[in-house]
């Protein structure tokens, strides 16, 4: 697969995309204002008015209040004053038109809407994005709600909008494969991308703009093939996922094992006060750096299970032993109650 380029989005692009709705009426105000500086000019060089009186005689001429000239006018005047009705009048109730419609269309209250929620956007650090509010995208970013996670919804579809909008989740309305809309998103500032889109395709293409602008964003996305998830790895995933294989063994779990999944379910989504499946990756600046299970006393301190320690070499350990010595970098894999894994991870981070 060819790599793609990336190109940053031009200031055209830019200015589009954030003022896409008042388009209209900042055109309409260029356009009279500069017909006001160049209407003001001509009076004072060809006329030769003062600066006040030329710009009187716009501001009445503009607005067609129906008064007299400021002073009499030659050949020349009159054909400026003929322009500036041409013109500038035509310019000023096109600018009223534009001001109107924004209102009566309830598109100025959707637009200061938006410019709070990317306001609200701008200033998150850390957040997840979520490409796509479809079946899967839905239940991701819900998750990650409940769990506290800042999260920014890609969507493009209008009626899956309307929905985030009813729930009021941060969104960016727009196509997740474009890099403006993936900016607008906050992409630079993410921790986590997860893309749900359907087509493998847009999935390879954000993974692709994801990794290229923020180089150490963790990317999860989905796929319905299998035989696409090197694509999506060369890409930049760090993970991909397969929605159909992952719930049809969830189904055939829940047959052969149903109390060891009811149990993981009640873990995972810490439904239970004195149970929770948590992982805590160990500082630099720790006390437990350089111990082993023993000597940092886990259990004894904060009543929690070690379950595994996946190493800062990507080595994985089941059920550790107590001489398992800890590093900077090591992931804990822990079972225990809430409050506990909140303090430890207070003291361990």
């Amino acid at each position: 697969m060819r790599k793609r380029v990336h190109r940053r989005p031009s200031r055209l692009t830019r200015f589009r995309y954030r003022f896409g709705a008042l388009r209209p009426v900042i055109t309409g105000i260029l356009a009279v204002v500069a017909v006001f500086v160049a209407g003001t000019a001509a009076y004072v060089f060809i006329e030769g008015w003062g600066l006040f009186d030329s710009m009187y005689m716009m501001i009445i001429t503009l607005a067609t209040v129906g008064y007299g000239e400021v002073h009499p006018l030659d050949r020349a005047g009159e054909v400026v004053t003929i322009l500036v009705i041409l013109f500038g009048v035509g310019t000023f109730f096109y600018l009223t038109g534009a001001i109107v419609q924004l209102v009566m269309e309830g598109r100025l209250q959707n637009l200061f809407g938006r410019r709070w929620m990317q306001r609200t956007i701008d200033k998150m650090r850390g957040q997840v994005i979520v490409c796509g509010f479809g079946r899967i995208g839905a239940v991701v970013a819900r998750e990650l709600l409940a769990e506290g996670c800042d999260v920014v919804v890609v969507e493009r579809s209008p009626q899956l909008i309307e929905e985030l909008k009813m729930e009021d989740i941060p969104h960016v309305a727009g196509d997740a494969t474009k890099d403006e809309t993936l900016e607008a998103a906050g992409l630079r500032h993410a921790k986590s991308l997860v893309s749900t889109l359907s087509d493998d395709a847009a999935n390879v293409y954000v993974t692709l703009t994801a990794r290229q602008l923020n180089p150490d964003i963790y990317i999860v996305t989905r796929s319905d093939a299998p035989e696409h998830s090197q694509r999506l790895t060369r890409a930049g995933a760090n993970q991909v996922l397969f929605p159909h294989r992952y719930g049809g063994m969830r189904m055939a779990q829940s047959v052969l094992r149903p109390t060891v999944l009811g149990f993981m379910d009640l873990a995972m989504r810490g439904d239970i006060e004195d149970l929770q499946v948590e992982e805590l990756t160990i500082s630099s600046q720790s006390p437990a750096v350089g111990k082993d299970l023993v000597e940092s006393q886990l259990r004894q301190r904060f009543n929690v299970i070690v379950i595994g320690i996946k190493q800062a070499d990507g080595n994985l350990l089941f059920n550790p032993q107590p001489q398992a010595l800890l590093e900077a970098g090591d992931t804990l894999i822990l079972v225990g109650g809430r409050q506990n894994l909140a303090d430890m991870r207070a003291e361990l981070t």
